[in-house]
């Protein structure tokens, strides 16, 4: 198995160019992309993603995962006929734009339960199978490979724990086995930074164990530190390092010890970074060495 390292787009949003962020991938030598959504993914004209597809490609880029950066997909669990359907059109739009990259797969967090509505749970649950089944399909027509999902940190963002993982994962699977040429899987987007605590701080499961879980249905995932309770996250810089709990050493020897149980062989992790506080002179200027610091310590490790 071949794990390739990539870049989401998030922390360059409203400071600095998709254009810059190639330069610094190239000097790392980092090919892949994963886009994160903001503005424009859901209004600009699809000639804009066309021509963001060719400058890529012309820096030896591609842009392979396109996934939602801003928790933007709440409807299907919230029991308003106008949210659940601006959540439909959404998830359509992200395949669309997937598709006019040249992308693999189209990702998010699959339904979001708002905590003063827990009565919505089921329905919940239903609504978004009942969807997923449908986008299942179109992104087939597409032309993608999978919809990716992202599991998350708390039970009320489905999935979190190992039963919701379970339903999930066996639900769609059934979907996909019985109607292979017409759909595509839904796999996994993998986070080493989540893991599930409860409302006291006390670790259920941590992220070691829930990402090992995950991985007979990871088709990507990102690369990010947290602390013990996956309160905060952050890079990969000495200091990070010395702070956070993801060592990248014990991630890659998961990875190689796991590698026959992965759905593909050709696996990308890419480094999810907040970046530094936006619109400030004395932060701005500093997502530059936090991308290249993270990405040096984890071109240490994954050499490809």
């Amino acid at each position: 198995m071949t794990v390739h390292l990539g870049v989401k787009s998030d922390p360059i949003e409203g400071r600095y160019t998709f254009d810059w962020l190639f330069g610094i991938m190239a000097d790392f030598k980092v090919s892949r992309l994963q886009m994160g959504s903001f503005f424009p993914t859901f209004t600009a004209d699809d000639r804009w993603f066309r021509d963001l597809r060719a400058r890529a490609e012309k820096k030896g880029i591609r842009i392979a995962s396109v996934f939602t950066s801003h928790r933007e997909f709440v409807g299907f669990a919230s029991g308003d006929p106008f949210l659940e359907a601006s959540t439909r059109w959404g998830w359509e739009r992200l395949i669309h734009i997937a598709a006019l990259l040249g992308a693999d797969s189209a990702g998010s967090n699959a339904w979001i339960l708002l905590r003063d509505q827990p009565e919505l749970r089921q329905a919940g649950l239903a609504c978004f199978f009942h969807h997923m089944k449908d986008l299942m399909r179109l992104a087939r027509q597409k032309g993608l490979r999978t919809i990716t999902i992202e599991p998350m940190s708390s039970p009320w963002e489905y999935p979190s724990t190992p039963e919701q993982l379970a339903s999930m994962t066996s639900t769609l699977d059934l979907v996909h086995s019985a109607e292979p040429d017409a759909t595509v899987p839904v796999w996994l987007c993998g986070d080493i930074s989540h893991g599930v605590a409860d409302e006291s701080k006390r670790v259920l499961y941590d992220n070691w164990e829930m990402f090992e879980r995950e991985i007979p249905w990871m088709w990507e995932f990102h690369f990010k530190n947290t602390d013990s309770i996956f309160n905060s996250t952050f890079g990969f810089s000495p200091e990070e390092r010395a702070r956070g709990i993801v060592d990248i050493g014990r991630l890659r020897e998961l990875l190689t010890r796991n590698a026959q149980r992965f759905p593909t062989d050709d696996v990308t992790g890419y480094l999810e970074l907040p970046g530094p506080k936006l619109g400030r002179d004395y932060t701005d200027s500093l997502l530059r060495g936090q991308l290249e610091e993270s990405l040096s310590a984890l071109r240490e490790e994954f050499k490809e």
